[in-house]
């Protein structure tokens, strides 16, 4: 082998060596993950919220209480959420929140195996989980903080018994077949209304929890059953949405629309006479109790281990005593 030759190798391999270590070093620095706990001074704790959708109106307000009383006690509270509804989504942000050990996790509760386990993963690292809006009691969560959803759907079937007479056919907009609280909510409805047999239930319907969505339901709902003459909304847009989708079909026709929580453009419906009550929910109370919850179990476990906020019928003439406060 010639002396150039030689040269030539050795050079092509020292720059490889280099080229090499760079590589290792940028790729380390790019795409490495802290997974340690990182002490801050600046917070006392780091939590995390995940909920079911980002911009959901409804879980807004419940990220703006967590947040509200998370900064009264230096606490970074970190709020995550598929960008729409995705229970595979959820459950993989879950598991990143859990690998990153933050001090606790607020999220909604999914009904299956992959969620149990989940919380199983994080209590055996010591991350204690709290389920809101939604709970999933045979799993290893703390604890649940959020509506009673079966006696939220008995008080809208009491409240659909006292304001009508007559044959009632409701066309029911649900917002998502698999949601443990959705599912919840009918089966309270149903359970508060068997008895009363003027009261039939016609169908249900998919919102995807928008307003978009309960307006297609209920279009396509009145399109099928002509005899509908109530709808039931059981997620915070389908009310808006099935005010929607009925003008689109029956303007002129009159229904019985009763919807869920306490969102401005609701309220402005039921001031309006487009939708007759709503139960009300306080979304921004649920974010607040479940930041302190979660502040106690860094000391210790807690014994009551369902903290249910309150939840009540609003009907047009109740609108005057609201104070802002309360609709949230």
């Amino acid at each position: 082998m010639s002396h150039s030759r030689l040269l030539l190798y050795t050079v092509s391999g020292v720059v490889f060596c280099i080229s090499f270590i760079g590589m290792v070093i940028y790729g380390y620095k790019t795409f490495f993950i802290q997974t340690e706990k990182v002490a801050s001074a600046d917070y006392s704790y780091h939590f995390a919220l995940i909920a079911e959708e980002s911009d959901n109106e409804y879980w807004r307000l419940i990220e703006e209480g967590a947040k509200e009383t998370a900064s009264k006690h230096d606490i970074y509270l970190e709020y995550l959420a598929p960008k729409k509804a995705n229970n595979d989504k959820l459950l993989k942000l879950f598991d990143r929140m859990i690998s990153s050990k933050v001090d606790g996790i607020i999220v909604q509760g999914i009904q299956g195996e992959r969620f149990v386990e989940l919380v199983h993963k994080a209590v055996e690292r010591e991350i204690p989980i709290i389920t809101v809006d939604t709970d999933v009691p045979n799993s290893e969560r703390k604890a649940y903080v959020g509506t009673n959803n079966f006696r939220a759907g008995k008080l809208a079937g009491k409240t659909l018994i006292e304001s009508t007479t007559g044959e009632q056919y409701v066309g029911i907009v649900t917002g998502r077949f698999n949601a443990i609280n959705q599912k919840q909510r009918l089966q309270g409805f149903k359970d508060a209304i068997k008895d009363t047999s003027r009261i039939h239930v016609v169908d249900v319907e998919e919102s995807n929890i928008t307003s978009i969505g309960a307006a297609q339901a209920a279009y396509s709902l009145l399109k099928q059953y002509p005899s509908i003459n109530t709808f039931l909304g059981t997620s915070a847009l389908d009310g808006i949405g099935i005010v929607d989708g009925v003008q689109q079909i029956a303007a002129n026709e009159e229904f019985t629309i009763i919807g869920f929580d306490l969102l401005p453009e609701t309220l402005k419906l039921i001031k309006e006479g487009e939708i007759n009550a709503t139960i009300a929910q306080y979304p921004k109370k649920m974010g607040k109790e479940s930041v302190n919850v979660l502040i106690e179990l860094q000391e210790h476990d807690i014994l009551d281990n369902k903290k249910y906020i309150d939840t009540e019928v609003i009907k047009k003439g109740d609108l005057s005593s609201l104070q802002d406060g309360e609709l949230q």
